[in-house]
C-alpha cells in the first residue's frame, strides 16, 4: 500500500524534499550542531590545559573534559549529521518517500537518549576513561549503556537508508544507476554497519562487566575489536565527506566526474580495504601476528590509498573541467583563481580537500607503516593527524554543506553573510596551523595523553627543549582561534535557522517528479592543454606526490638516526 505523503520542490535548488524525511534531516542536523557546541566548549578546557603556560584544569577535571570532548566530537556530532546526510542522499536525491519514518523517529530517540546518558555519566565524574575506555579501567555502567543505545539507533538509521533505496527502486523514482553522491553514501552506510556492529560487539560485554554479570573482558580482545569501531568510525566520515565533495562540485560548478565509473570503483575499494587502517593502533599488541600486521600496514593499505588518490584527482579535476568549459582557460590555474571563493560552501570544501590530503592523508599513510608508527604513536602527533582528518576533512566539510542547506532545507536566509564568508578560512587555516604544530611537538616526543607534558613536581620530571614548549604554546593559540571559528559557525547557523528571514518554501505536491538520467557529457578533450583535460589538477597532484615522498623518507631518515645499525 502506498503511503500518502507530500513533496516540496525547493525553488533555489530544484531538489525535492519528502515531508517526513525533511523533518528528520532537520532534527538530526540541529542535534548534531548542539553536540558540536558542547564539544567545542569542552575543547577550550583541553587546549588551555595542554598549553604549558596556562595549564588550566586539574588532572581529574582535564580527563573528564577530554573524555566528553572526544565522544561528543568524534561520535555524536558527526554521526547525527551523517544520519541527516544518509536521509538526504536517499530520499531527497532519489526523490522518494523515506522508508518507515516512525522507526526513523525511534532511531533518533535512541541516539538522543544514548548521547545524553553518556554525557551525564561523564560529567558526574566517574567515567573519565577517555574515548577508548580500555578495560580493565572501568566507567559507570551508564557510560556503556549510553553508547550502546546510540549505536543501536544509528544502526537502525542505516537500515532505514537501505530500505529507502529499495522504496526508490520499487516505486521507480529514478532510472539507471543511483547518483554518484548516493553511491558514496551507500559506501558510508556499509562501513557504518560494520563499524557500529563492532562497537556493539565489544561494548555489550563491557557493559555486562560494569554491572557485575561477567568477571572480565580480555584487554587484548577489547582493543582489537574496539578499534574496528574506533578507527573505522573515521572511515564512515571519509566516505561521507568525499560524497559531499562530489555534491558540492556539482552545486558550485555543475561539475561531473571525469569518469564516474572510476570514482565508483574507488568507493568500492573503500568498502573492501579502508577499515584496515585500524591496524595501526595495534602494532605493539602481542596478541596479533606479525604477518597480519605486515599485510594490513602494507599491501591492503595501498588499495585504500589508491582509492583516495583517485578521488583526489577526480574531484578537483571535475571542478577544473567545468571551469574551463566556462572559458577560464588562461594558464594552469585561472580556473582556480576564478572559483567562487566568497561562497562558504565551496571555500569550506576546498580548504577541507587540501588539508585532508596534505595534512591528514600523508601523515596517515606514514603512521600506517609499521616501523614509522612506533616513532610517534604515543605522542601528541597522533591527535595532530586525526584533527587533520576528522576536523579539517569531515567537520569543515559538514560546516560547508550546512551553509548550502540553510536556505534549501531550512528555508531561511543566512544572517551575517560576511561572517559566513570568513568562517571557513578562520576555522580551516587555524586548524591547519594547529595540526602542524601539534605534529611538530609529537615529533619531538611530547606525550599524547598526559595532562602535564613535563610531569612537574614528580621524580620523573622532564625538561623538554624550548621548541617543544613553543609548539605547545602555538597549539594553544591556534586551538583557541579555531574554537572562535567554530563559534562563528554555530552562531551563524543557529541564528539563521531560528531567526533568519523566511524564504519561499516552493511548490508542494502529493507526487514525486521522477529523477531523469543524466545527459551524456560533452567530450572533455575540448578543454585543457598539452593532452590533459585538467592540467592544473595534474600539476597539483604531482606536487602532492613529491611532498608525500619527501616527508615519507624524512621520517625513515629520522628512524635510521634513532635506531642505528652497526
Amino acid at each position: 500500500m502506498t503511503v500518502q505523503t507530500t513533496y516540496r520542490t525547493c525553488p533555489r535548488s530544484g531538489l525535492q524534499f519528502e515531508k517526513q524525511a525533511e523533518t528528520l534531516m532537520k532534527i538530526n542536523a540541529v542535534t548534531a550542531v548542539v553536540a558540536l557546541l558542547v564539544g567545542g566548549l569542552l575543547a577550550i578546557g583541553v587546549v588551555l590545559t595542554r598549553w604549558p603556560a596556562v595549564h588550566w584544569l586539574a588532572a581529574d577535571t582535564f580527563y573528564m573534559v577530554l573524555t566528553a570532548h572526544g565522544i561528543d566530537m568524534l561520535i555524536f556530532w558527526i554521526i547525527f549529521f551523517e544520519v541527516a546526510v544518509l536521509y538526504f542522499a536517499s530520499s531527497t536525491l532519489l526523490r522518494c518517500r523515506l522508508a518507515t519514518p516512525k522507526i526513523a523517529w525511534a532511531a533518533y530517540a535512541l541516539m538522543l537518549v544514548g548521547a545524553v546518558m553518556n554525557n551525564v555519566s561523564v560529567f558526574k565524574g566517574d567515567s573519565s576513561v577517555m574515548m577508548t575506555s580500555y578495560v580493565p579501567m572501568m566507567a559507570h555502567w551508564s557510560f556503556y549503556l549510553g553508547l550502546i543505545l546510540f549505536a543501536v539507533g544509528a544502526l537502525i538509521a542505516c537500515f532505514i537508508f537501505f530500505g529507502t533505496l529499495v522504496v526508490a527502486k520499487r516505486e521507480k523514482t529514478y532510472e539507471g544507476s543511483v547518483p554518484l553522491v548516493t553511491f558514496g553514501a551507500i559506501t558510508a552506510a556499509i562501513i557504518a554497519v560494520f563499524t557500529i556492529s563492532s562497537g556493539a560487539i565489544i561494548l555489550i560485554p563491557t557493559f555486562l562487566l560494569s554491572v557485575g554479570v561477567i568477571d572480565q573482558v580480555d584487554p587484548l580482545i577489547y582493543r582489537t575489536i574496539w578499534w574496528a569501531f574506533g578507527h573505522s568510525s573515521q572511515q564512515i566520515n571519509v566516505a561521507a565527506h568525499i560524497s559531499i565533495w562530489y555534491a558540492v562540485a556539482a552545486i558550485a560548478f555543475g561539475a561531473k566526474p571525469m569518469s564516474e565509473r572510476v570514482s565508483r570503483g574507488a568507493f568500492l575499494l573503500y568498502i573492501l580495504f579502508l577499515q584496515l587502517a585500524s591496524a595501526h593502533h595495534l602494532l605493539a599488541d602481542p596478541g596479533i601476528s606479525t604477518e597480519w600486521k605486515v599485510v594490513n600496514t602494507s599491501y591492503f593499505m595501498y588499495f585504500a590509498v589508491l582509492a583516495s588518490m583517485i578521488h583526489a584527482l577526480s574531484i578537483p579535476g571535475a571542478m577544473e573541467v567545468a571551469q574551463r568549459a566556462r572559458g577560464y582557460n588562461k594558464g594552469l590555474f585561472e580556473w582556480l583563481r576564478k572559483a567562487p571563493w566568497g561562497n562558504p560552501t565551496f571555500a569550506g570544501v576546498f580548504i577541507a580537500i587540501v588539508g585532508f590530503g596534505f595534512l591528514g592523508g600523508i601523515t596517515g599513510v606514514m603512521m600506517g607503516t609499521e616501523q614509522l608508527n612506533l616513532l610517534i604513536h604515543n605522542t601528541i602527533y597522533v591527535p595532530g593527524h586525526f584533527h587533520a582528518t576528522v576536523v579539517i576533512g569531515t567537520t569543515l566539510t559538514f560546516m560547508a554543506l550546512t551553509y548550502f542547506l540553510i536556505p534549501v532545507l531550512f528555508q531561511r536566509e543566512m544572517i551575517a553573510p560576511g561572517l559566513a564568508k570568513i568562517q571557513p578560512y578562520l576555522f580551516g587555516f587555524a586548524m591547519y596551523f594547529f595540526c602542524l604544530v601539534m605534529m611538530g611537538a609529537g615529533t619531538l616526543g611530547v606525550s599524547r595523553r598526559h595532562w602535564d607534558m613535563a610531569f612537574s613536581g614528580h621524580a620523573l620530571a622532564y625538561e623538554w627543549p624550548g621548541a617543544a614548549y613553543l609548539m605547545m604554546g602555538l597549539v594553544g593559540i591556534s586551538g583557541i582561534t579555531a574554537i572562535a571559528g567554530g563559534a562563528i559557525f554555530v552562531y551563524v547557523t543557529v541564528m539563521s535557522v531560528f531567526f533568519g528571514k523566511k524564504l519561499d518554501a516552493g511548490v508542494v505536491s502529493p507526487k514525486f517528479t521522477p529523477l531523469m538520467p543524466a545527459a551524456p557529457t560533452a567530450a572533455a578533450q575540448t578543454y585543457g592543454s598539452a593532452g590533459f583535460v585538467a592540467p592544473g589538477t595534474f600539476v597539483l597532484a604531482v606536487f602532492f606526490l613529491v611532498t608525500f615522498v619527501l616527508y615519507y623518507f624524512v621520517n625513515w631518515k629520522y628512524l635510521g638516526q634513532l635506531w642505528g645499525l652497526s
